[in-house]
């Protein structure tokens, strides 16, 4: 698995995008186009909360499509900064789905869910 600092990720990607047209390596598969730019980047498929290139998370997208792009699904837990559970969720959060049940009453949830085109509520 190939691990790139910022300036190496960014040339490679520009050495990818110079190639022009490249054929979608996963046909068929909703995902194709990030798995298709994880193999050209020798980066190994993973569906890990984590990033999956050294600290950048890569997100790619289809032209002209309407589909959103998930940034992360994550479930609060303490961290060694706590700014999910300091910053986020107090400002943005709401009750969890599972708060009473699996999880304390007060335990929060958030989700952010954006368009590559225009910002989103």
């Amino acid at each position: 698995m190939n691990l790139y600092t910022k300036e190496q990720l960014i040339k490679k990607l520009q050495e990818i995008s110079n190639c022009g047209w490249i054929e979608n390596a996963r046909e068929g598969n909703h995902g194709g186009i990030g798995n298709t730019l994880e193999d050209l980047l020798g980066i190994q498929e993973n569906n890990l909360p984590i990033p999956n290139a050294a600290e950048w998370e890569l997100k790619s997208q289809r032209i002209n499509t309407t589909s959103l792009t998930t940034l992360f699904h994550i479930e609060p837990s303490p961290r060694a900064i706590k700014f999910i559970p300091q910053i986020l969720l107090p400002l943005y959060g709401w009750e969890h789905r599972e708060a009473g049940k699996k999880y304390p009453d007060n335990e929060m949830s958030f989700r952010q869910t954006i368009h590559g085109n225009f910002y989103s509520d």
